[in-house]
């Protein structure tokens, strides 16, 4: 088999899995609360879910789910660990419109964890500058490599939200440090390479896209800085995620998935 052949065959979400991998092995070298027992609690409910309601086909994506819950959601509770990736993966089988689900798995997950259970909370990862550049240098390889098509989206989404810490930090004349500061965070990372960039549940047009992204980061923005909402990255999108339809129905596009089909077929 040839390189560029071998290299279209292998399925995206390996890519992803790898990097996220590599995620939470440095946010346990970095101590940032993620311990041994909560990733195998909420990566095995992940799984067993998947087992479950949609075959062990599509393990990869529930992996996927569980390891970003893992370097995301806190809880003292073991329970809230193992509801949350089931949840994670029962969402995107009942929450569907048009065969295609509505929601990020794991976005879907926190936001019902944080308003549901009262005893869960996300870690915005602080890492310093050196290892969140370093992180973020991994994420946007792991994005590209993966070849799912969503570059766009995470570049509009920074964009829109950099924009606008800017434009505060130069309204308010504060120093730059402080949206640098706020720039630099694990959840962050998570949120924009992983999350709103899914395949499965943003619009299917690049312009619907971009369109998505702004409205995001603007309604982040608002719940952070106007209401106070420390996690108003994860409310934003879960509250946006409703309109992708609507999007994918004025700007019609193909939809993606994660192995395409040979020509031909």
């Amino acid at each position: 088999m040839q390189a560029g052949a071998f290299w279209r065959s292998i399925d995206p979400r390996v890519i992803q899995i790898a990097t996220l991998s590599g995620l939470l092995l440095a946010s346990v070298r970095l101590q940032t609360g993620v311990s041994a027992a909560q990733a195998c609690v909420t990566i095995a409910g992940a799984l067993a879910a998947q087992g479950l309601v949609g075959g062990r086909r599509d393990w990869r994506s529930a992996a996927i789910s569980g390891l970003s819950l893992t370097i995301l959601l806190r809880s003292h509770a073991p329970l809230v660990w193992l509801l949350a990736g089931v949840l994670a993966v029962v969402s995107k089988r009942l929450i569907r419109v048009n065969g295609k689900h509505v929601f990020n798995p794991a976005c879907f997950a926190i936001v019902a964890m944080l308003t549901g259970s009262g005893a869960a909370w996300v870690s915005p990862g602080q890492w310093g500058a050196l290892a969140w550049g370093a992180a973020a240098l991994t994420c946007a390889a792991g994005l590209v490599l993966s070849r799912a098509g969503r570059v766009d989206t995470a570049a509009a989404f920074l964009a829109a939200y950099t924009g606008l810490l800017a434009a505060r930090c130069v309204w308010l004349g504060d120093p730059w440090t402080i949206p640098l500061h706020q720039m630099q965070s694990g959840a962050l990372l998570i949120f924009t390479f992983f999350m709103i960039t899914d395949p499965r549940s943003t619009p299917n047009s690049s312009a619907g896209r971009v369109i998505f992204a702004a409205v995001v980061a603007l309604l982040a923005y608002e719940l952070q800085f106007r209401w106070q909402v420390r996690t108003g990255l994860f409310y934003a999108l879960f509250i946006i995620s409703p309109v992708t339809p609507l999007l994918d129905r004025m700007l019609p596009s193909d939809r993606f998935t994660w192995i395409p089909q040979p020509a031909g077929v």
